[in-house]
C-alpha cells in the first residue's frame, strides 16, 4: 500500500515538475515570439500601399494632357524610289525599264511655336521625298524640311500656319528621377495617345546604339510611330522628345528614350540661324571614374570625370584645366558620368562660358572655360576620324572644299592605302565642306544605294572609291 501510495505522489511530483517546466520554457518562448513579430510588423507602415496609391492619384494629368493634345502631329514620310527593271527594259524596249515606287513612314511631332515650327526625330523623315503633317483637328498641311542633324536625331520642319497650339520647352537638366511624365504620340497610326510614367533616370549612354550619350529614360509605354512626339512633365511643359525604345521584340517592354529638351532647343535654334548645328568641345579626353580606377588612381571621390590630357589651345588648356583634374561639376550642374559631361556640352555653343569645378590633388576648384568649336568628329559608317579644314588649310592644299582624314579604323580602305591625311572632296559628286555634311550625307543614304567618295592623296592626286 505505502508503495502504491509513493508511485501516485512520485507521478504527481513528476507531473507538476513537467508541467512547470512546459510553462516555462514554452510559453514564455511563445510570447517573445510574438513580441518579435509584432515588433516587426509596428516598422513597416500600415498605410504605406495606400499612401502610395494616393500619390498617383493626387496628381492630375488632365492639364499637361489638354495642354499637350492639339500640340503633337502626326508625320506622313513619304518617299519615292526610281528603279531599273531589267525585264521590262527587254520585253518593252529601252527606256521602258524604268519602275517607281513609294514608301511611307509613320511618326510623330511638337508644335514649338504658333506659326507652324514642328520638332521631330531625324529618322521620322529621313529620305523624305514629300512630308505631310496631320493636326489633331485633322487638317492636313505639307510640310518644308527646315534643317536636321543626325547625330541628335533631331529634324525641324514648317507649316504655312498661324495660331496654332504650341508646347513651351522646359527645362531638362531640372527633371528629376521619380518624376510624373506623359508621352503623347501616334503609336500604330493611334493619333493622340496620351500614356503616362516616371523618369526612371537621366544621362542614359545606349552603348553605341546612338550618337546621343545623354538620353531621358522613362517607363511611360512608346510604340513605334511614338517617334518624334513629346515626352512633357505634369507642367505641360517640353522636356524630351521620345526616340528609341529598348526591345528584343520592338515593341514596348518596359523602358523607353527621348532625346533631352535642351539639347533639341540647342539643335534647333542652331538650324533656325545657321542652318547647321554648332558643336563645341572643353578641350579634353578621359574617362568616368569607378571605384576600381580611383583607387587605381589613389583618388577619393569615384564620381566625375577624370582628365587624362588636355588638348593644345583648347579652352581647358586656357584656363588651366590640367591632367589627372577630376570633373565634378558644370554650371553646378552634378557630373557623375561621361554622359552626363557630354549632355551638358550638347546644349552649347562654341565660345559659350562654363563654369567647371574639378577637383586638384584632393581640393575643390572652379575656373570658366571658353569652349571651342569640335572639328574632329568620329564618322563611324566610314570607320573614319575627320577634320575640317580652315580657310589657310584648304588654300595650302589648293582645294575650295573637303575634309580631313586623322584616324582609319576601316580595314577595306585601309588595304587600298588611304591613310591619315587623305582629303575627301566629294561624296555622290555633293561637296564635301564639313564633317556634318558627311553626317548629313550618309545618314540620308538609302540602304541599297551606292556612295561614291572622292579622295585627295598626299601627292594631291585624286582617288575613287565605291561603297555599297
Amino acid at each position: 500500500m505505502k508503495r502504491i501510495i509513493s508511485l501516485i505522489l512520485i507521478s504527481t511530483l513528476g507531473g507538476v515538475i513537467t508541467l512547470g517546466t512546459y510553462v516555462l520554457f514554452f510559453e514564455n518562448s511563445h510570447v517573445k515570439i510574438d513580441k518579435i513579430e509584432d515588433t516587426r510588423l509596428k516598422t513597416i507602415p500600415t498605410n504605406y500601399t495606400n499612401a502610395l496609391y494616393s500619390s498617383a492619384e493626387n496628381t492630375d494629368f488632365t492639364i499637361a494632357a489638354e495642354k499637350t493634345l492639339n500640340a503633337v502631329v502626326h508625320v506622313k514620310n513619304t518617299m519615292y524610289k526610281t528603279i531599273q527593271d531589267p525585264f521590262a527594259e527587254f520585253f518593252y524596249g529601252q527606256g521602258n525599264g524604268t519602275r517607281q515606287y513609294s514608301q511611307i513612314g509613320m511618326g510623330s511631332g511638337v508644335i514649338i511655336a504658333a506659326d507652324g515650327y514642328i520638332v521631330t526625330n531625324n529618322h521620322v523623315i529621313s529620305n523624305a521625298t514629300a512630308i505631310e503633317v496631320t493636326l489633331n483637328n485633322k487638317k492636313i498641311y505639307k510640310a518644308e524640311l527646315i534643317g536636321a542633324d543626325p547625330t541628335s536625331d533631331i529634324a525641324l520642319l514648317k507649316i504655312d500656319a498661324h495660331d496654332l497650339s504650341y508646347i513651351t520647352l522646359g527645362d531638362s537638366d531640372a527633371v528629376k528621377v521619380g518624376e510624373w511624365v506623359l508621352a503623347v504620340g501616334n503609336p500604330y497610326n493611334l493619333t493622340s495617345t496620351v500614356t503616362a510614367g516616371i523618369i526612371s533616370a537621366k544621362g542614359r549612354d545606349l552603348g553605341g546604339t546612338s550618337n546621343i550619350d545623354s538620353f531621358l529614360q522613362t517607363d511611360a509605354a512608346v510604340n513605334p510611330g511614338n517617334s518624334g512626339g513629346a515626352l512633357v512633365n505634369t507642367r505641360g511643359e517640353l522636356i524630351g522628345i521620345n526616340t528609341a525604345i529598348s526591345s528584343m521584340t520592338g515593341a514596348f517592354v518596359g523602358y523607353s528614350f527621348a532625346v533631352p529638351s535642351n539639347i533639341a532647343k540647342k539643335v534647333i535654334e542652331d538650324l533656325m540661324e545657321f542652318g547647321n548645328v554648332q558643336k563645341a568641345i572643353l578641350g579634353i579626353n578621359g574617362v568616368e571614374l569607378d571605384s576600381e580606377l580611383a583607387d587605381k588612381l589613389n583618388i577619393e571621390n569615384a564620381n566625375g570625370f577624370y582628365v587624362s590630357n588636355v588638348i593644345k589651345n583648347s579652352g581647358a588648356q586656357k584656363a588651366g584645366i590640367k591632367a589627372n583634374d577630376v570633373i565634378v561639376k558644370l554650371d553646378q550642374v552634378k557630373i557623375a558620368t561621361f554622359a552626363d559631361l557630354n549632355g551638358y556640352i550638347s546644349t552649347k555653343r562654341p565660345n559659350d562660358i562654363v563654369n567647371v569645378t574639378f577637383l586638384r590633388n584632393g581640393k575643390m576648384q572652379d575656373v570658366n572655360v571658353t569652349l571651342i568649336k569640335r572639328e574632329i568628329a568620329k564618322v563611324s559608317a566610314l570607320g573614319l576620324d575627320l577634320e575640317n579644314l580652315s580657310k589657310e588649310e584648304l588654300k595650302k592644299l589648293n582645294i575650295s572644299n573637303g575634309v580631313r582624314i586623322m584616324n582609319i579604323t576601316n580595314k577595306e580602305l585601309m588595304y587600298y592605302g588611304v591613310k591619315k591625311g587623305y582629303v575627301i572632296t566629294s561624296i555622290n559628286n555633293n561637296k564635301v565642306y564639313s564633317i556634318d555634311d558627311v553626317n548629313n550625307m550618309i545618314a540620308n543614304k538609302s540602304s541599297d544605294e551606292v556612295m561614291r567618295i572622292e579622295i585627295i592623296n598626299l601627292k594631291g592626286e585624286q582617288e575613287h572609291y565605291i561603297f555599297k
